[in-house]
């Protein structure tokens, strides 16, 4: 169900990971701290969420995650309840586990991954969720030995892995939307194109992440216009420009992206296009307003939130 604009607008979670947020030294003292005092830390998150005037929550890794949540609500129907009370939705939840599993190439690898995801749709339809937004496998460092070719083989064996876990998903009433990550084999416009084109409609949909997508140095709106009738949620988060080539890509990447993110409407993101080319192909559904670790995340969220009703909804209208 939409709203009378057609959009609903949310926030994902990794948002409140900076520890200026928590009045920390760092992000080991936040999850040390959501460890200790988990009800504070979940509560204080969700009113924040609440005061900042988005209605939608996507739950992303630990210490954000579902089994967080159930742990400190005491069940999934009392995270539900925290949520509602609060007049807030669960629109999604990020699955990290496909970028985490590296090669999962061995059936009982690709299992594992279909335990964890099933499990996790479960927990997602039961408070009233059917996204699952699902990170994909990071690339390689170029020029890294051996190499590994991002080819038609390797995107079309992943690809059969992706429609098998959408057909197992969409049974249990939860849809798959693979997130535009940047540095990972579906980001690049070329990377995107090769994926969708392998991929069953009907079972692997798409998040596309428009910073993401330019620190991948691709054009958003052009790719997303392709593939438009595949979205089904949108990260709308700006980025001062794409990252250099040779990148490292290891265990520090993400940390890596964070200085390439900026202010909503501070970026290269071209923001009225964004918006014509949503009215334009008639999408309805959530928008994500991430913000990678903001320590002031309900001024930044509420600010991006004026930012968008003010100069973009008219044209979206």
């Amino acid at each position: 169900m939409t709203s009378r604009n057609g959009l609903r607008f949310g926030v994902d979670l990794v948002t409140f990971f900076h520890p200026g947020f928590w009045n920390v030294p760092d992000q080991d003292a936040v999850i040390a701290y959501a460890h200790e005092a988990p009800r504070a830390f979940w509560d204080r998150i969700l009113d924040s969420v609440q005061s900042s005037g988005v209605t939608g929550v996507e739950l992303t890794f630990s210490p954000f995650n579902w089994q967080d949540a159930i742990e400190t609500y005491g069940s999934v129907e009392g995270v539900a309840d925290a949520l509602s009370g609060r007049g807030l939705t669960l629109c999604s939840g990020f699955f990290a586990e496909l970028e985490a599993a590296g090669d999962f190439a061995a059936p009982e690898a690709q299992q594992a991954i279909i335990d964890k995801a099933e499990r996790y749709a479960d927990f997602l339809k039961a408070c009233g969720s059917d996204i699952m937004v699902i990170g994909a496998p990071l690339r390689q460092t170029p020029g890294e030995q051996p190499v590994v070719f991002h080819d038609f083989d390797r995107v079309k064996a992943i690809a059969d892995f992706l429609n098998r876990l959408g057909a197992i998903l969409l049974a249990r009433g939860v849809r798959l939307a693979l997130h535009t990550e940047a540095h990972s084999v579906f980001a690049a416009a070329r990377d995107v194109d090769l994926m969708m084109l392998l991929t069953d409609p009907t079972y692997v949909h798409m998040c596309p992440d428009t910073a993401h997508i330019i620190l991948s140095g691709s054009d958003p709106i052009q790719l997303v216009d392709r593939h438009h009738e595949r979205m089904i949620i949108a990260h709308w988060k700006d980025a001062i420009g794409p990252m250099p080539a040779d990148t490292p890509i290891d265990e520090h990447i993400h940390d890596r992206h964070r200085p390439y993110f900026c202010g909503f409407g501070l970026g290269r993101v071209d923001w009225p296009a964004w918006i014509r080319l949503l009215r334009d192909r008639n999408f309805e559904g959530w928008a994500i307003l991430e913000l990678d670790a903001a320590p002031d995340p309900v001024r930044d969220i509420a600010g991006g939130l004026t930012l968008v009703r003010q100069a973009l909804l008219p044209i979206y209208r």
